[in-house]
Order: structure tokens, then C-alpha cells, then sequence
């Protein structure tokens, strides 16, 4: 892993990001629940895919799935701008409250079906999708910029593939298996 990427995540403490009774849990390397129906997907895992967009400070990240806000800390911290959308309100005030404590100001927040992206900002250097959908929704290809990389967990509720999903600098698209996972489902409208 990243010297970087190494620090923040043994610096960033994850009980901020979980409610009780779940913060004496929360330095287990394991999903927890949120509220919704919903997961903070665990440490690890969320490292290694923070690891595979290959950020940098001049990208802008769509990420699918605000949930918690862990996972937006680690793209907030390591990208230019973050645009972040989730489906349930209450998750993403409570993440933008958190987040902004924190400090982090180059974070903006959408309540809706991320599934359609953010085409207002599109298109994207980097894009992270924190819950399955069965395919990968076209929008989201769409809004992948040139170059760009997308992770996204893809199948049927409980057992995905972790993608790792490139545009070539022509707009050709390719997808790469990094690891089996399960995820919550990404519901659309």
C-alpha cells in the first residue's frame, strides 16, 4: 500500500463514522451497519479501492454511495474535487456533518439515484461505487473521462465482482476482476 494512503488510514478514526451501539466495533476489520439497510464496508476494503483509482490532487471523483462518508474521507483526502451522491438523505446530511467537521471542504453532496451519476459535472477522472448494481449503468461509463478508472462491485445482492473499469484515452472501455466481495444492492429509482 501507498506510504500516504498507509498513514490516513491508520490516522483516520472510523468510530466517527458509525453510530452506537457499532463504535466499540469499529476498529474491527469488518462491515457494520449504518442504518437504511445499509454497510460501512471494512477498513481494509476500502483502502484497497482507494489504492486502485490511482488518485491524485488534480482529479475530480464521483463517487456512488456516500453512506457513512468513510470511504469519501479517503477520496476527499486524496483527490481535487469529490462529488458524492447518495439515495437516502438522512445518510448523506449526517456523512456531510461529519465530513465537515473534519475538514474538508472540497466535498459536494447529492441526494439521488446514483445510478444516473452527476452529468452536471461529468465528466469524471475517477469514479468509486460503494454498492452493486447487476450491470454497470451506462451513465456511469458515460461520465468516465478519458483515461479514467472506475471501481464498482457488479452482480446479484450478496456475491459481486470488484471491477476495475478503464477508458482508454479513444473511449474504449475495459474491465479487470480484482476480487470477489459482497456488497448491499445499489437501488435505482
Amino acid at each position: 500500500m501507498d506510504e500516504k494512503l498507509l498513514q490516513f488510514f491508520s490516522s483516520l478514526d472510523r468510530s466517527r463514522f458509525v453510530d452506537e451501539p457499532y463504535k466499540a466495533l469499529s476498529s474491527l476489520d469488518r462491515p457494520l451497519p449504518i442504518g437504511h439497510g445499509q454497510t460501512i464496508s471494512q477498513p481494509s476494503l476500502v483502502a484497497y479501492m482507494t489504492e486502485q483509482l490511482e488518485l491524485n490532487k488534480k482529479h475530480a471523483v464521483l463517487e456512488i454511495g456516500t453512506g457513512s462518508g468513510y470511504q469519501s474521507a479517503f477520496l476527499a483526502e486524496f483527490s481535487g474535487e469529490l462529488y458524492t451522491v447518495e439515495r437516502i438523505g438522512e445518510l448523506s446530511k449526517k456523512a456531510e456533518e461529519r465530513l465537515s467537521s473534519l475538514g474538508y471542504r472540497n466535498i459536494h453532496y447529492r441526494v439521488a439515484d446514483g445510478s444516473l451519476g452527476w452529468p452536471e459535472h461529468a465528466p469524471f477522472d475517477r469514479i468509486m461505487v460503494t454498492a452493486a448494481p447487476k450491470n454497470i449503468p451506462k451513465p456511469l461509463i458515460d461520465q468516465l473521462a478519458p483515461e479514467g478508472i472506475m471501481i464498482i462491485p457488479v452482480g446479484p445482492e450478496g456475491w459481486q465482482e470488484l471491477l476495475k473499469v478503464t477508458k482508454d484515452r479513444h473511449g474504449s472501455v475495459s474491465e479487470r476482476k480484482l476480487l470477489d466481495v459482497a456488497f448491499v444492492e445499489l437501488v435505482r429509482k
